[in-house]
């Protein structure tokens, strides 16, 4: 039988924060801003390893990041230099 372990893993994901619809343009914003902070915050809290690739404000306001993140608790190896 054949044994293989996973020597480094990470995954890339592109995530869209959109503005709620149901609120003033202003706060939604606000919101996103928070919604991002949170994100980041939980990422730290659970120590899961990261390095945003990029992050841009789109011009209604909501945030665009790709991250390359820890993949479950798999080693990352060179993934993140």
């Amino acid at each position: 039988m054949i044994m293989k372990r996973i020597k480094a893993a990470c995954i890339t994901q592109t995530l869209h924060f959109s503005l709620k619809e149901d609120v003033g343009h202003d706060y939604a914003v606000k919101c996103v801003s928070q919604d991002v902070k949170n994100y980041k915050d939980q990422l730290n809290r659970s120590k899961t390893k990261y390095k945003i690739l990029s992050e841009e404000t789109q011009a209604d306001g909501s945030v665009m990041i790709e991250i390359k993140k820890q993949y479950n608790t798999s080693p990352v190896g060179h993934y993140l230099d």
